[in-house]
């Protein structure tokens, strides 16, 4: 599981971020607080109603939050009010709201998602299946996202064993390798599919997934290879094997005459989810 991720309550998007060393998820409290008010600002309704409760009982909601940078709508992260399952249960005890009984189950049910997994990968690896399932993806789909999800897996582990950091440097690596083999930055071709927060992998075809893994198995055997470390070694191979996967899509383009990489995405409408096409 992603440490950031998206959880839904009721059509609701509630962000959130997973602590590995607390082994404890956080969401965001603008989103709960849209979820349970229904409020067209609920920025300012949040500003208000710390305000609020400081003056009725003195104790400060701020205080049960921590800032997190988290992804906004516009695809930048932002330092966003994050709070623990416990401390969400204490805000919403004032916030006046029938969806609050439901709300407090639903999260105690996500918030430990989380710890399961980690006791037994197996159960990710399923609620993912599922998830796409109900999501409309074909079986040939899914069996190729999880091939390319263990290639990537392999990669990261690498860079992790070989003084590669996670976040920044591991984000820097995979875009070169996604440059070389897609002529398209990761921000690039989330555009042309009309995504913002969405992760990329999830709305890629089966022939973006397969050029994708080939193109990390090609860095990650490489990189075994020369036994790089530290993130500028570990660029040598990221292009290399960028380049190899890139070599594959230009013979294959050549021969069909279509293009590998498409504006195809599958963003749900209200109330099914269907695949479009944009024209590149």
């Amino acid at each position: 599981m992603n440490k950031n991720q998206l959880a839904i309550f009721e059509n609701f998007k509630i962000r959130r971020y997973f602590d590995e060393k607390k082994e404890m998820w956080y969401f965001s409290v603008v989103d709960i607080v849209a979820a349970l008010t229904d409020s067209a600002k609920p920025r300012d309704y949040w500003y208000a109603m710390k305000i609020r409760v400081k003056s009725d009982d003195g104790i400060e909601l701020s205080t049960l939050c921590r800032q997190l940078k988290l992804e906004s709508s516009d695809g930048k992260k932002y330092e966003t009010d994050c709070a623990n399952v416990e401390s969400i249960f204490r805000i919403i005890q004032s916030i006046p709201s029938s969806k609050a009984e439901p709300f407090k189950k639903w999260l105690a049910k996500v918030g430990y998602e989380r710890m399961q997994e980690m006791g037994n990968p197996e159960m990710g690896i399923n609620r993912a299946r599922e998830n796409w399932i109900k999501h409309g993806r074909s079986a040939k789909w899914i069996q190729q996202r999880m091939m390319g999800q263990e290639t990537r897996n392999k990669l990261t582990d690498y860079w992790s064993e070989h003084d590669v950091k996670k976040g920044e440097e591991f984000a820097i690596l995979t875009n070169i390798i996604h440059q070389e083999w897609s002529d398209l930055s990761v921000r690039d071709h989330k555009n042309i599919k009309g995504l913002k927060t969405q992760n990329l992998r999830d709305h890629m075809n089966e022939a973006e997934l397969i050029f994708t893994a080939l193109a990390e198995l090609s860095t990650r055997q490489i990189a075994e290879t020369v036994q790089s470390k530290g993130l500028e070694q570990n660029k040598v191979p990221a292009h290399r094997g960028g380049q190899i996967a890139k070599g594959a899509r230009k013979a294959l383009e050549a021969k069909t005459g279509k293009s590998v990489i498409t504006g195809e995405n599958f963003l749900s409408s209200k109330t099914n989810f269907r695949i479009k096409g944009k024209k590149l």
